[in-house]
């Protein structure tokens, strides 16, 4: 069974193909140098630039491997949450496809094929407790199937991926910031007391990041030195030295502290919510951050539980993992019809698939 990948959420154009559950191929386009103008993805611009790549990423990929449209058996398409202009390219690009080559259609929940990629090199354990860390979503599941997620923990303004873009912004770090604050932060010993650990204080299993993101904001403002005069690129980042250097270093290495130190307190939450679990999967583009899987690791040895992290590659947003979970729901007999809706952020995401000629909705 031969299954298509398209994602188009937000700022990555990315197609797949995976055989029988496994990668046979991909292909990416960035959207990082367009965007880093603005230090953050434009909306309008991210549709554009799916529109005039995907067409192009989808002839390279089944050229460099053979295929035909007509040899595919299922198209599996991001339908959300995520941009909504960058989700109607995809999706209409899944459903002209599959009307032409008679293709089964099956849309896939971006959040949810985050947290089955790990399964495209190990074997994923259940039940689990997930843990999402992405630009847009910091949640908590529990997984009881590749086709069973419960929601636990929700973001209820800023995500943590948000807070680091954010922080990164202020701090003149080039986009996406993230991997300036994390590669800094190796440098220093945090300072537990510098920055608030947010929305901890409290029973629930949801997240804010917002009043992390504006106490840092506050310290910088009062220690401009910090701030990079323009926008710095990777060698102004290498050339920083001495003391300057150092005082960056620690003001990374204590949010990135406070941020991981706030998802531990919630994971360990959501595992006694949850009930017996066998193992822990930690996914989205946060989780590539070293802290935050050293965290995640130490979570999974104090509660003895098999710890799953996708490979680097894995974490931020690509096609193999929408193509992994299309294959999984197309495995079970589950697609869609062309009615096929695209689910912006902000909305739930429908379990609305047909099996047979039955439609679950849920």
């Amino acid at each position: 069974m031969l299954t298509l990948g398209i994602e188009t959420s937000c700022d990555e154009t990315a197609v797949a193909l995976v055989r029988d559950g496994k990668l046979l191929g991909e292909k990416l386009a960035t959207q990082i140098d367009v965007h880093a103008l603005f230090g953050g993805v434009v909306p309008e611009i991210a549709s554009r630039e799916h529109l005039r790549v995907l067409p192009r990423l989808f002839k390279e990929l089944l050229g460099e491997h053979g295929v035909a449209p007509e040899d595919i058996d299922n198209i599996a398409v991001a339908r959300g949450p995520g941009l909504l202009g960058s989700l109607l390219v995809g999706v209409s690009f899944a459903k002209s496809l599959s009307l032409s080559t008679g293709a089964s259609l099956v849309g896939v929940n971006h959040l949810w094929a985050h947290l089955l990629a790990p399964g495209l090199v190990e074997e994923l354990v259940f039940p689990a407790v997930g843990l999402l860390v992405s630009g847009g979503h910091t949640h908590t599941y529990r997984i009881e199937s590749p086709l069973e997620f419960d929601l636990l923990g929700r973001t209820l303004d800023d995500a943590a991926g948000e807070a680091f873009d954010k922080v990164a912004k202020v701090l003149n770090f080039p986009y996406p910031g993230g991997r300036f604050i994390d590669e800094l932060g190796r440098e220093a010993e945090p300072d537990t007391k510098l920055f608030p650990r947010a929305f901890i204080d409290n029973p629930s299993l949801d997240f804010s990041f917002s009043g992390l993101k504006t106490a840092v904001a506050n310290y910088v403002n009062k220690h401009q030195e910090l701030v990079f005069e323009e926008m710095a690129d990777f060698a102004a980042v290498s050339a920083l030295s001495g003391e300057r250097r150092e005082n960056l270093a620690r003001v990374c290495a204590s949010f990135n502290w406070s941020v991981a130190d706030t998802l531990r307190i919630k994971v360990e939450r959501a595992l006694k919510t949850a009930g017996p679990v066998k193992s822990l999967i930690v996914a989205g583009g946060v989780a590539a951050n070293s802290m935050i899987r050293e965290t995640m690791a130490g979570v999974a040895d104090k509660k003895r539980l098999r710890l799953t992290l996708p490979n680097l590659s894995l974490c931020t947003d690509n096609g193999a993992m929408i193509a992994y979970a299309g294959h999984l729901l197309s495995k079970a007999g589950y697609s869609h019809s062309l009615d096929l809706e695209a689910i912006p952020r902000g909305r739930v995401v429908p379990l609305d698939w047909t099996v047979g000629k039955n439609i679950i909705q849920a």
